[in-house]
């Protein structure tokens, strides 16, 4: 699909012909992004695919005129409108982006402004393109929140990043890029880390805006699951090469390149996980009942009756000695709430037993002891690492704390942590946490959660933005560790081919309630609630002939409202047990 300077510009959108970024100088000089080229037609998608590192990020960076000042475009031109943007002023581009060009970047609460409300944001987008101004351009931004089916929009508008879902916030994100409707729209990743019914959510609004607004787009991911619902052109990368590009039909079909092939294996597919070993029954290492996590919501005038979200209700499970809990479910479920209930990261209702030890108002020493037997792996590694110190210094905090040794026991036992891990460079404890990729981010914070030998770990979406190589590099550590600690997982996920992969049961969260609970099997192949018949329906899967009907998947996807007025009871849930150890919620 390389397209010559001189071949039908006319027709195409954009086409970016044999583009390189570079890094450095001299022989320090690093190449990118190596000899790029494709175009984009009004109404097409074109996929790049590949791992991280591959340089698609950057690629899209370019096109929008947005590279690090210390990047290099040794060659190469990107042409839009009979224009090559690369000899474009800084002033020229501002008039460019957002108006001609939009962009939905990766991570929408760093791509949005803190301490800035919604609507606010979205104002500053017009009056800087002259768009509309007053009442008028008030008008546009409800009726574009409106069209990316954000509900609540009025309010919405008065909210910060904060307050809102991630997926929420992507929408947003969306709802700014389309604000000028821009001819062509590059989303950066726009699905990573967002739960299969939102993905299908967020993609059949880009589809849907796209067909309203003829829009060319182009679109960065490594899910290939994606890529077959979206495509119509890919271009594979990988290290900064391209190694192939073609049609989704012939990709998919016949790859030409091993890469490719061997990108489309990794893919966990729902379905393909091997049998269960019969286990024995062993004791619960952690039993929860009841538990419920309400936070007041703030009054927005002095006379308006008390609120409070119900994030979590009445979720009641059990945890065995050498098991893996599945807790899945789709954003705003009550997921990550639950796991924070576990550490005493918030206060809860219930009760909430460690090893038999209810954690329920402990607090100071008593805590911290309880705290030796359950750690925690957050879903982001950069940010639940200290920028500010080593690897050592991180890993070896726990240690510190509780008062685990001499410092050159706790220097030794971190070096014996990070080999288990499969980090065992001499260097690694003297570098920092912006020295390393996601996937070994991943490891360190894997370390550091098993330095006071916990029996628990609560692993929150610890794989969700990771490449596919990668996340079975680390599911592949976590599965040996099991086997040689007897540790225990509550593994939260969005996604149903990892958890059917790792998970002996799996429980799913609807609403603040859990709908379904059973052995792997019994849930994911003989699902018995409506939700989760949805839920595994939305999964994506990596085949053309085998792509998601949108429309009925989001048709009656509304979560009850969790916003009750303060105080008001909720009756326990009731369920039938329809096979052994297979519970579903009975619905009122």
């Amino acid at each position: 699909m390389t397209v010559p300077a001189s071949a039908n510009v006319r027709q195409t959108l954009l086409s970016v012909e044999n583009l390189s970024i570079e890094f450095g100088q001299g022989p320090s000089r690093k190449r990118v992004v190596d000899d790029l080229s494709f175009h984009i037609q009004p109404g097409e998608t074109l996929c790049i695919a590949g791992e991280s590192g591959s340089g698609k990020s950057l690629s899209a960076l370019a096109i929008m005129g947005l590279l690090p000042k210390m990047a290099r475009l040794p060659s190469g031109a990107i042409l839009y409108d009979n224009q090559d943007l690369l000899s474009q002023s800084e002033r020229e581009m501002q008039a460019i982006r957002g108006q001609r060009i939009g962009m939905i970047f990766q991570e929408p609460m760093t791509s949005l402004n803190p301490i800035m409300r919604i609507g606010d944001q979205m104002m500053e987008t017009l009056k800087r393109h002259r768009i509309a101004t007053g009442e008028a351009a008030w008008q546009r931004i409800r009726a574009m929140l409106d069209a990316v089916k954000i509900p609540k929009v009025s309010e919405r508008l008065r909210q910060y990043p904060h307050e809102l879902s991630g997926g929420l916030r992507q929408r947003v994100m969306i709802a700014m890029a389309m604000l000028c409707s821009p001819r062509i729209l590059i989303a950066d990743e726009p699905t990573t880390a967002l739960d299969v019914t939102i993905q299908a959510q967020i993609l059949e609004l880009i589809r849907e805006l796209q067909q309203e607004y003829d829009t060319g787009v182009l679109m960065i991911t490594h899910d290939m699951g994606v890529v077959a619902e979206m495509a119509d052109d890919v271009v594979v990368m990988n290290r900064g090469l391209v190694e192939e590009t073609a049609p989704i039909r012939t990709l998919f079909s016949s790859p030409a390149a091993d890469y490719t092939r061997k990108l489309l294996a990794a893919v966990p597919r729902l379905g393909t996980a091997p049998p269960l070993e019969e286990r024995p029954e062993k004791p619960a290492v952690l039993e929860v009942e009841a538990l419920n996590v309400r936070y007041p919501m703030r009054k927005k005038s002095l006379f308006e009756p008390a609120t409070e979200v119900h994030a979590v209700n009445d979720v009641n499970f059990e945890l065995y000695e050498g098991e893996t809990l599945g807790l899945v479910g789709e954003s705003g479920c009550g997921k990550s709430t639950t796991g924070r209930a576990l550490m005493s990261m918030l206060n809860f209702e219930g009760s909430i037993k460690v090893r038999g030890r209810d954690i329920r108002g402990l607090k100071g020493s008593a805590l911290k002891a309880v705290r030796q037997d359950i750690q925690m792996v957050f879903q982001d590694p950069f940010a639940a690492l200290n920028p500010r110190k080593t690897i050592a210094e991180l890993v070896g905090e726990p240690l510190l704390i509780h008062g685990r040794g001499s410092a050159e026991e706790r220097t030794a036992q971190v070096a014996e942590l990070l080999g288990k891990v499969g980090l065992p460079e001499a260097d690694v404890m003297t570098r920092y946490p912006h020295q390393f990729s996601g996937g070994q981010r991943q490891r360190i914070c894997i370390a550091r959660s098993l330095a006071l030998n916990p029996q628990i770990i609560v692993a929150d979406e610890p794989v969700s933005a990771l490449d596919v190589s990668v996340q079975s590099q680390v599911l592949d550590l976590m599965e040996d560790l099991q086997r040689q600690y007897n540790l225990s997982y509550l593994f939260i996920s969005h996604d149903m081919a990892v958890v059917e992969r790792l998970c002996h049961r799996v429980a799913v969260m609807f609403g603040g309630r859990i709908v379904e609970i059973g052995t792997r099997d019994q849930v994911l192949h003989n699902p018995q609630h409506p939700y989760t018949k949805r839920l595994l329906s939305a999964v994506p899967i990596p085949a053309l002939d085998s792509k998601r009907d949108f429309r009925s998947l989001l048709a009656d996807s509304q979560a009850p409202d969790p916003i009750r007025p303060k105080g008001q009871a909720i009756a326990p849930s009731q369920y039938d047990e329809v096979a052994r150890g297979h519970w579903v919620a009975i619905e009122a």
